[in-house]
Formats: structure tokens, C-alpha cells, sequence
């Protein structure tokens, strides 16, 4: 074991502040801020020495690699645990110092779900872990991610999902429009190397039930949110603004050109939803 990591691990012997799932939620964000810090390149890091640009070093690492706001403040409060436990607790600055946003308590009124990367963490299939990700980024169904073929499915610009994949047998396109999709694609083909996300020795019913469980205990067993928050966030990209049912203009409001635009919009998602049907579209979007 690491120092760093023996140091925070003695750090939480005896303590029962908090919830049993608050401590061992700590616990597991504490050990891989220790991993972080030791491949940027802290090695000899202990507990008692953390400093600012320690904390600086993480926050980074986590922007890079793309987590949620809501992931990075329950982070944050681990962190300061820490700082605390060590006679520093003021070396820690406010989130917003740091670039990271406010967590709202306030429901949007929507079924979205984003992908918990704490939550994601502890998957620890990689097939699994992977299919969540391209459910995310694609707006996949379940079936669609674990059969995703990326060698076979991306054409450079788009993914195409197979027919014999998706509901009600529709093949479709979606649309490759950002960088992090791209680097998604590319990581998944090296992952799988030209099969699906399903391992060799398994086949899919064994797959499905591997996700089940995992996904299960990792707190991300209710996914079809994934598709709302695909279906918001396309909405937004397209239009320019928020859709109704994330507290943007009512549909019956729109007039002329933004009335055409909300059209479109709801037509391509549909279409990228593998949707045969405009008006299944209220349900994501209202």
C-alpha cells in the first residue's frame, strides 16, 4: 500500500461521523485521490502535507476528465474531511473558487439521469463500465450498448445502431458532434478490438446479468434516465434553448422561426432515439 494511501486509511479508523454509506462513499473518494496525486506526480506524498496545490492537481484531474459538477462537490466535501483530520481546514477554498458550480436542490421537473462518475468507479467490469458511458454519450438502450460493435458501428462522422440491436428492429444514426464522443469511440474499439461490448467467454444473456448486478450495487440501476438527459441536452444543442420540460418556452408559445426550430429538433431526436413515432418525444421533452 502506498504511504499516502496508509496514511488516509489510518485517518478513518475509529471515526463515525456521518453515515455508513457517507464513510465508506469517503473511504473509496479518498483512495483515489490518493492514486490521483500519485500519478501526477506526488509519489511521496503524505496525509499531514497536503497543500494547495495538491487540491489544485485534483481538481484538474477531475475537470480533464470530464466529471459532474454533483460529483466533484461530494469530492470536495471528502476533501475537506481530510484537511480537517489534519489541522488544515482552512486550505481548502470554496468550489466556486475553483471553477466548480452550485449544486442545485431544485428539480428540473425532468427524468434525467447523468452518469455518476463516483458511482461509475465502482464497476468494475470494464464492459460494463464502457456500455454505461456510450449510453450516456448516444442515448443507447441497454441492448444497444452491450452489442455495440464500434469497429462496425462508427462511420467517422456518426454511429450507426443495428437494426438487429434496437427496439422494434430500426436501425438508426446518431450523430458524432463533439470531441468526447469521438475519444469515447476510439477508447471503446481498443477495449474490444473489434467485438461487442460483451467479453469472449460470455455470451449476451450472461452480459445482461453481469450488468444487472453491477450496476445494481453501483447505484445505477435505473438508466433509461441516461436517455432523458441525452434527449435534454440534444434539445439544448440544437435549438439554442432549454426544452420545456427543463424550464424553457412552452411548445404552444412558439412562434414562427423558433416554432419551425422545436419541430426539427424534436424530429431529430426522435429519429436518434430510434423513436418511429414525433409525439414519444413529449415524454423526454414535454
Amino acid at each position: 500500500m502506498r504511504k499516502l494511501n496508509y496514511d488516509l486509511w489510518q485517518l478513518q479508523q475509529g471515526k463515525r461521523d456521518g453515515s455508513h454509506g457517507t464513510r465508506r462513499e469517503r473511504s473509496y473518494a479518498l483512495a483515489q485521490m490518493a492514486n490521483t496525486l500519485h500519478e501526477r506526480g506526488y509519489p511521496g506524498l503524505r496525509a499531514r502535507n497536503l497543500k494547495g496545490k495538491h487540491i489544485e492537481a485534483l481538481v484538474r484531474d477531475w475537470f480533464d476528465r470530464g466529471l459532474a459538477d454533483a460529483t466533484m462537490m461530494n469530492r470536495m466535501a471528502h476533501l475537506r474531511w481530510w484537511a480537517k483530520e489534519v489541522g488544515k481546514p482552512n486550505i481548502v477554498k470554496p468550489n466556486a473558487e475553483y471553477g466548480i458550480g452550485q449544486r442545485s436542490h431544485v428539480s428540473d421537473g425532468t427524468k434525467r439521469r447523468d452518469l455518476d462518475g463516483d458511482k461509475l468507479e465502482r464497476v468494475t467490469d470494464a464492459h460494463v463500465k464502457m456500455a454505461l458511458r456510450l449510453q450516456a454519450a448516444f442515448g443507447l438502450r441497454r441492448e444497444e450498448a452491450i452489442k455495440f460493435r464500434p469497429t462496425w458501428a462508427d462511420r467517422g462522422d456518426r454511429i450507426v445502431v443495428k437494426a438487429s440491436t434496437a427496439k422494434g428492429g430500426r436501425a438508426r444514426d446518431v450523430p458524432i458532434m463533439k470531441d468526447s464522443q469521438r475519444k469515447l469511440l476510439d477508447e471503446a474499439r481498443r477495449l474490444v478490438r473489434g467485438g461487442a461490448m460483451i467479453p469472449k467467454h460470455r455470451n449476451y444473456a450472461e452480459q445482461k446479468k453481469v450488468y444487472e448486478d453491477q450496476t445494481r450495487k453501483a447505484g445505477l440501476d435505473r438508466n433509461h434516465g441516461l436517455r432523458h438527459a441525452f434527449a435534454l441536452d440534444r434539445y439544448e444543442e440544437i435549438t439554442g434553448w432549454k426544452a420545456p420540460a427543463a424550464g424553457g418556452p412552452p411548445r404552444h408559445t412558439l412562434k414562427g422561426e423558433k416554432r419551425r426550430m422545436d419541430t426539427a429538433a424534436r424530429i431529430q431526436i426522435s429519429s436518434e432515439l430510434g423513436h418511429g413515432r414525433l409525439d414519444v418525444c413529449r415524454a423526454y421533452l414535454a
